[in-house]
């Protein structure tokens, strides 16, 4: 029968055809499954976190100092409730994050951000965990002060607000923290009631310091007639940070209204720097 000799012909054809491309070098195996292998799918690696994106919730930290803080015009600037703090979530969240966060990774002014609202609200779980109390002073004793005392740990690391301060913040030689960082005090610079931020820093830190001069009892008090000069002491306890500023002195007249700055500067460039008694008491109830 010609047709079916010219049918088997033709599938005999098709058949070496086949095995010919099947023993090929380099061909592939056809799966069993008759279909193609899909091509293998490359290895993407994980995204790099944002910037900031392992320090505190600001939007969180600012809520919390809306509710729990008021400006006042006694000595201490911003009032604390910490008695409404007690058992507060918020806090208790924002504890969390600063114990979660990697500030290593952050730039400059990302670890100095991060630092000083870590310090402020570190402070602020530590007193609330002791209330009431007078002075932040009354939760530790004379073998045990309260700023050597465990608040975090952080990268592996335990903290106390000790060694936040004087082995993080200190060493980064930014003078102005000493206006940013508060310790519960009425003494102390008035507790900012925003967030310091790493993209407006610099302007945080100047309103901050300006702010702490301009405060009546324990910023700086210029006396002409006298021709005196009283100043926090944090201004000599830290006297040494100032150095890379011109001193204590040039650091006043870079901040304050240029009126006093040009007084600093000419007729009391040589008056004498006193300090104002320092109050400990809570800078709140």
């Amino acid at each position: 029968m010609p047709a079916s000799r010219a049918a088997l012909a033709l599938h005999l054809a098709f058949a070496a055809a086949f095995l010919a491309l099947a023993v090929a070098p380099g061909a592939k195996a056809a799966p069993a499954s008759g279909l193609a292998d899909p091509e293998p799918i490359a290895q993407i690696p994980p995204p790099t976190p944002p910037r900031g994106a392992s320090a505190v919730e600001l939007a969180l930290y600012a809520r919390l100092l809306e509710v729990h803080t008021r400006a006042t015009t006694t000595l201490a600037g911003t009032e604390v409730d910490y008695g409404s703090l007690v058992g507060s979530r918020e806090l208790d969240r924002l504890v969390a994050q600063v114990e979660t966060s990697r500030p290593s990774q952050l730039d400059r002014p990302g670890q100095l951000a991060f630092w000083i609202n870590a310090y402020n609200i570190l402070t602020l779980d530590l007193v609330r965990k002791h209330h009431p109390i007078a002075s932040i002073k009354d939760i530790g004793s004379f073998f045990s002060p309260v700023w050597e005392r465990t608040v975090a740990t952080v990268e592996g690391r335990r903290l106390s607000l000790d060694a936040i301060e004087h082995t993080i913040l200190r060493p980064m030689g930014e003078p102005r923290i000493h206006a940013a960082i508060v310790c519960a005090s009425k003494s102390c610079p008035a507790l900012r009631r925003t967030p310091f931020r790493p993209e407006t820093l610099e302007a945080d830190l100047d309103d901050a310091v300006r702010r702490f001069l301009a405060s009546p009892g324990k910023g700086v008090a210029i006396d002409r007639a006298a021709g005196t000069i009283r100043v926090s002491k944090i201004f000599d306890w830290f006297e040494a940070d100032f150095a890379a500023q011109g001193g204590v002195r040039a650091f006043l007249a870079a901040h304050l209204p240029p009126s006093e700055a040009a007084w600093l500067r000419g007729p009391g460039r040589d008056a004498a720097i006193r300090s104002f008694d320092y109050d400990w008491s809570l800078n709140g109830p």
